[in-house]
């Protein structure tokens, strides 16, 4: 008696987070499967009144204007620039966030030192201020430099805020490996630099790769620097080439959303392949970061 009366709840517990999750995943993807349907959709569809979410007619033409349009003064042509100039900027940075933050994660991690809790908070620091706090020094550094409208003005600030990221995660990382580890490569000859890359580093494959893939994603969504510092095809990034599809006088829905489809494609790929070693990394770094 007492099992089937449990029965009817565990079916009203489990109905219920069922349907809490479906609800939770459904307001998620909402909005990106709105942009999908804007992007094949008609104008006419887009403007319609009543909102329409199922397009009378689909089309690409968005799409292969954004790739393969031969124009050259299209929007089109600067978007298909801007989103090299995004994967080689998000790259690099990522890069040089990884080869600095880790040595200095380690560091923090395992050596015992004056003002070392307070030098993790300067770095933690500079990345919580505010980009509006620092744009306006930032533009006469990079104008004195004339890397102003170039690729390596972005490199150099994205790298200035990303690497204390970096820092932060990989520290929390380290924590969580045994110093056992360490002490063993040690004993064998390994120096502090041999120890880490011959053990750590090896051992450290799942936080590397997730918190290379969040070092990308902050470099490739910033819009706030580049649309300073970058005014022309040959540094823009894709969050302001974006952004040059709302004009003054109208905003062209359709090929916005087509734009926004294609620049999630890059991190939504590199998240569904290395999926296994994001959450292992975030899981286990989680614990003492």
């Amino acid at each position: 008696m007492a099992g089937s009366a449990r029965r009817p709840r565990r079916l009203l517990r489990a109905t219920i987070l069922y349907g809490a999750m479906i609800a939770a995943l459904a307001a998620i993807l909402a909005p990106f499967a709105w942009l999908l349907i804007s992007s094949v959709s008609r104008p006419v569809d887009l403007l319609a009144k009543p909102l329409s979410f199922i397009p009378t007619s689909i089309s690409f033409d968005r799409y292969a204007a954004l790739t393969i349009a031969a124009n050259p003064d299209s929007a089109a042509v600067g978007f298909r620039a801007a989103t090299m100039n995004s994967l080689v900027v998000a790259s690099v940075v990522t890069v040089v966030a990884l080869a600095v933050g880790i040595p200095a994660a380690y560091a923090f991690a395992r050596l015992r030192f004056p003002g070392r809790g307070w030098l993790v908070l300067a770095f933690m620091a500079t990345y919580m201020l505010p980009p509006i706090a620092l744009v306006i020094p930032l533009y006469q550094i990079m104008s004195g430099l004339a890397w102003l409208d170039r690729p390596i003005a972005l490199i150099v600030i994205y790298s200035s805020f990303v690497t204390p990221f970096v820092i932060w995660l990989m520290r929390g990382y380290f924590e969580s490996i045994s110093p056992e580890l360490d002490d063993a490569a040690r004993v064998d000859g390994c120096s502090r630099l041999g120890a880490l890359v011959r053990v750590l580093i090896p051992v450290s494959t799942p936080g590397i790769v997730s918190t290379a893939l969040l070092a990308f994603l902050l470099a490739w969504d910033e819009f706030f620097y580049a649309l300073i510092m970058t005014q022309t095809n040959a540094a823009k990034t894709l969050p302001v080439a974006l952004n040059d599809f709302i004009g003054r006088h109208g905003i062209d829905f359709g090929m916005l959303a087509a734009g926004g489809v294609i620049a999630a494609i890059p991190p939504v790929l590199i998240a569904f392949v290395f999926q296994r070693y994001l959450v292992a990394g975030l899981t286990a770094g989680g614990v003492k970061g």
